[in-house]
Formats: C-alpha cells, structure tokens, sequence
C-alpha cells in the first residue's frame, strides 16, 4: 500500500507546468529561428555590458552551451564577441542592429506566451500565483541548499 500524501506535490505541479511553459516557449521562439538561449543571451546582453561568463549565468547555461548559443547569434548576425572595455582579456557579447530587432520581437513573443498561460486564469488567481512565485524564488527556494544536487539514475548493472 502507497503511503498517504499529506502535501500537495508542489514539484510535480511546478515541473510539469514549467515543462510544458518551456516546450510552448521554444515552439514560438522557433518560428522565428530562436532558441529560448538565444533569446535570454539577446536580451540580458542588450540590457547592459556583460562578459560571456555573465551571461551564462545569467542563463543557467554552462561554458559550452554558451559557446554554442553565441556561435549561432553569430552566424545568424545576431551578436558579436568584442573585448571588455573594461578587461580585455574578457569577451563581451554585442547585440547588432538586426540582433536588437530580433530581441524585440522575440520579447514580444515570450510575453504572448507567459499571457497566454496566465490568462487562463481568473485575475484574481493570476496576481496571487504570481505574487507567491516571486516570493518563494527570491525567499526560500531562491537558492539551494547545501547539498542539493539534480538527482541521478543509479546505473543498471550489466548482467
């Protein structure tokens, strides 16, 4: 017999609806040739001078996704590495012309999606869900704790 839950199961609900705000993020952005990475790294790179190493965090994006993503808004003549004007062995990424075009629509995109989801719901519940998300992201579950790792399969022996 299962154990009796006694709490809602608040990482299944947030998984799920984050898995699938995602996946309904990346369709849209893809239509415009898009990743959500590439879309993050526009945008925060237009905001203020930032190295590549910023941006990755800023992403949660490790040093060779970030290379990629950057190689792509390149090729795509999106963006451009520069030196740090204030370190040059730093790169900087420099949002172009078509580059901040392309920002903007895909900000624009994000927002028609994020509306979307959170016109499904009664004003009312849209203000108060919005409310507790930003209070548990900046209070506690802002970080994590020590210890906390993604969990891992434990490997299947051979047999």
């Amino acid at each position: 017999m299962a154990p009796a839950r006694t709490e809602t199961d608040l990482s299944f609900l947030l998984d799920h609806t984050g898995r699938v705000l995602r996946a309904r993020v990346a369709a849209a952005l893809g239509e415009i040739g898009l990743t959500a990475r590439m879309h993050c790294v526009l945008v925060h790179a237009l905001e203020e001078e930032r190295t590549q190493i910023q941006l990755a965090e800023l992403g949660d994006m490790d040093k060779t996704t970030m290379v990629v993503t950057v190689d792509a808004l390149e090729k795509a003549g999106y963006a451009v590495r520069r030196p740090s004007s204030t370190d040059r062995r730093a790169r900087i990424i420099s949002v172009t012309a078509a580059g901040a075009e392309v920002a903007r629509r895909s900000q624009e995109i994000v927002d028609g999606v994020h509306r979307a989801a959170l016109g499904s719901l009664p004003s009312g519940e849209r203000d108060v869900l919005v409310r507790a998300l930003n209070r548990l992201a900046t209070g506690h579950l802002a970080t994590p704790g020590d210890g906390d790792r993604p969990a891992r399969r434990a490997r299947e022996s051979a047999k």
